[in-house]
């Protein structure tokens, strides 16, 4: 099946085409550019490339969080549009399963756990814990790295923990890494795009028929925007006497 991947997480997502699990091209997001005018326009050159066309495609899949919320609405309202206009399914991937389950020159042998984080600003990562089968442990949250950390060791005990993270030196900089190093965690950095990560998991997420249509897909933010915090603190102010 050829399937189109979007993922709009963040400044470092991307669009690509695959045929089963094997990645046929992809386009990184540019920085410095909004999601909003570049989405289209890159899916047109990535679908052009293998001479295919939106209504070609057996699926779409896109990365539903955690992230952005403007990224992500962007991309989540595109492949929305397409599965209702053709009838299409739609793999909804999380970014961290799929780093957690890419097996990228894995430490032999493997920790039992392994925990994934990224940048979410405001000194706070996005992250998760899972058992190196893929299992959920920890699920997917906001925190301070340092605290995530603290909260990793006090659930994986005495085992080590491989540590997946496209931001490495967030977690270099913590003052309890070199005692992490001595007792065998290992840090694997991940560089973006994320495309092949995404489209493995999602080309699993089809095989099983673990899809979802356009009605039913939604983000997983993992934090509430700034103008629902902001819509709160303002009634809680209005409120007091």
């Amino acid at each position: 099946m050829h399937f189109l991947l979007v993922d709009s997480a963040d400044s470092r997502g991307c669009v690509a085409v695959f045929r089963n699990p094997e990645l046929l091209s992809f386009e990184p997001h540019p920085a410095d550019e909004d999601f909003s005018s570049w989405l289209l326009p890159a899916v047109q050159r990535v679908l052009f490339q293998n001479a295919l066309s939106l209504a070609d495609l057996e699926g779409y899949a896109v990365c539903s969080g955690p992230g952005s919320f403007t990224g992500l609405r962007v991309g989540l309202t595109a492949v929305k549009a397409w599965a209702e206009i053709y009838s299409k399914p739609i793999a909804a991937v999380s970014r961290l399963e799929a780093l957690a389950l890419a097996d990228l020159e894995s430490p032999n042998p493997r920790p039992v756990f392994t925990a994934v984080f990224s940048d979410a600003r405001r000194g706070q990562v996005f992250a998760a814990l899972y058992k190196n089968s893929g299992e959920p442990v920890e699920p997917e949250t906001v925190m301070a790295l340092e605290t995530f950390s603290s909260r990793s060791e006090a659930t994986c005990g005495t085992s080590s923990i491989l540590w997946k993270t496209p931001d490495p030196h967030l977690l270099t900089s913590l003052p309890q890494w070199p005692n992490r190093q001595a007792k065998g965690d290992v840090l694997q950095a991940i560089e973006p795009p994320f495309a092949a990560q995404l489209g493995a998991l999602a080309h699993q997420r089809f095989v099983k028929g673990q899809t979802t249509d356009a009605l039913a897909l939604d983000a997983n933010y993992v934090r509430r925007s700034d103008a629902e915090l902001f819509w709160k603190d303002n009634r809680s102010a209005a409120a007091k006497p």
